[in-house]
């Protein structure tokens, strides 16, 4: 039995991932089709530019994550294109397709290792593309409906799907952290739940603010866009990440950061995080409150907007400010009642446990390549101390060393063990 197991469930979810990740293209589509016929070529440059910033992104990390484990691919449809084709693959943007491909056909031929390894990857990615390209969009849409004050179906329809997008993430990324930890740890479904409550809880206050001084100020949202994350990038800076392999990938990470931060809180450093995510939801919740009141001034002081009460955007700006609350009570039951505070050494054992027992063997570690936990090779092999990994052997029990008639312990198997979600595990649950 594999130390990582991969379930129906998550096979059910990276089924659903792929779907709504086709869905949310066809409605890209429709909107850029709509905003044209509209001439509304603002808009449309906007989305354009999500959908391309984003995209490139993306692609550019799942290149990068190839390169790190020098292409070696466990699955026969990643296997198939060349170098050149996959770099054509990323280049033409369909990188990311080709990995939901190779995760699908790993899960039904062998679901264990392996599948969850290569669904640790996807569900960062789509972490990456929802902070990127869905929370951006929703903000757009929200906008423009606050603009037109009227409900376009396709606006609607790309605002639904945006946030669907975020929520699916959302839960396959926590997923995807659930699985390094002990079975006696393992949080029950309504852990799941409440920690997708929290997050959509904060996470729509804050579009909503964002939407609404959007809406009446449009021009001076890129500039709070610029001035936050800077001051985000400089922090992700200072919490000295070391997600990425090579210290250029590892600034790129840190400007990621920056950009999901705008949008929601994301543990990127080890130890206890407890002082800066009270400085990070302090400094939130006072710029979400700043935001509602500027719209709130706006819409009751513009020329255009004349006879407008005060008591309605009042109640408005009050509701989004106690939403965000709200999702801070709901991270506050999270942590204290489902999230299990397990130390960096515990979460390490993970990777050893087994149904019998097991054995971890450290393998010469170098900063230039990826933490792959590959298949044991013969030792003798010079590439064998190059490769940093995490071995986990199965399958190892006691025998007398003096019975010489003793049968021999059958050959130990290893399992994969993906460093890049491990690191986010450990500063999550640490």
């Amino acid at each position: 039995m594999a130390v990582f197991k991969y379930s129906h469930v998550d096979f059910v979810f990276t089924c659903l991932g792929l779907v709504f990740l086709l869905l949310d293209i066809v409605l890209d589509i429709c909107a850029v089709v709509s905003f044209y016929r509209e001439k509304a070529y603002v808009s449309l440059g906007i989305l354009l530019l999500f959908l391309l910033g984003s995209s490139v992104l993306a692609q550019l990390y799942s290149w990068l994550w190839y390169s790190y484990e020098d292409f070696h691919m466990d699955t026969k449809v990643e296997s198939k294109p060349s170098l050149w084709q996959l770099r054509l693959l990323h280049v033409l943007q369909l990188g990311i397709y080709l990995r939901h491909a190779g995760v699908i056909e790993v899960s039904v031929s062998n679901p264990g290792d392996v599948a969850v390894y290569l669904s640790h990857d996807l569900s960062m990615l789509r972490l990456i593309e929802a902070f990127s390209e869905s929370s951006p969009q929703l903000v757009l849409m929200l906008t423009i409906i606050l603009q037109r004050w009227q409900l376009d179906p396709i606006t609607v329809l790309k605002a639904i799907g945006s946030a669907s997008a975020i929520a699916f993430s959302l839960t396959m990324y926590h997923r995807s952290l659930r699985s390094f930890l002990p079975e006696k740890e393992n949080q029950q479904v309504i852990s799941s739940v409440v920690y997708f409550l929290w997050n959509l809880f904060l996470l729509m206050s804050r579009l909503v603010a964002l939407a609404l001084f959007a809406s009446v100020l449009p021009c001076f949202i890129f500039s709070h866009f610029f001035c936050s994350w800077l001051v985000l990038f400089f922090f992700a800076w200072r919490s000295k990440t070391s997600f990425m392999d090579t210290p250029g990938a590892e600034w790129l990470y840190r400007a990621t950061v920056g950009l999901i931060w705008y949008f929601s809180w994301f543990n990127v450093a080890e130890g206890r995080t407890r002082t800066r995510t009270l400085l990070y939801h302090t400094y939130i919740l006072l710029d979400v409150s700043l935001l509602c009141s500027l719209w709130c001034w706006t819409i009751t002081t513009e020329p255009s907007h004349c006879g407008t009460s005060l008591f309605y955007p009042l109640i408005t700006a009050v509701s989004v400010v106690s939403v965000y609350v709200l999702g801070l009570l709901f991270k506050i039951i999270y942590y204290k009642r489902f999230h299990p505070n397990l130390s960096k050494e515990q979460l390490n054992r993970v990777t050893a446990e087994t149904t019998n027992n097991g054995a971890v063997v450290p393998v010469d570690q170098s900063p230039s390549r990826d933490e792959v936990d590959r298949m044991l090779d013969d030792p003798s092999d010079a590439s064998y101390s190059a490769v940093p990994q995490i071995v986990v052997l199965r399958g190892l029990s006691h025998i007398d060393v003096t019975d010489r008639y003793a049968p021999s312990p059958p050959p130990p198997t290893a399992v994969r063990c993906n460093k890049r979600m491990r690191k986010m595990a450990e500063n999550f649950y640490s």
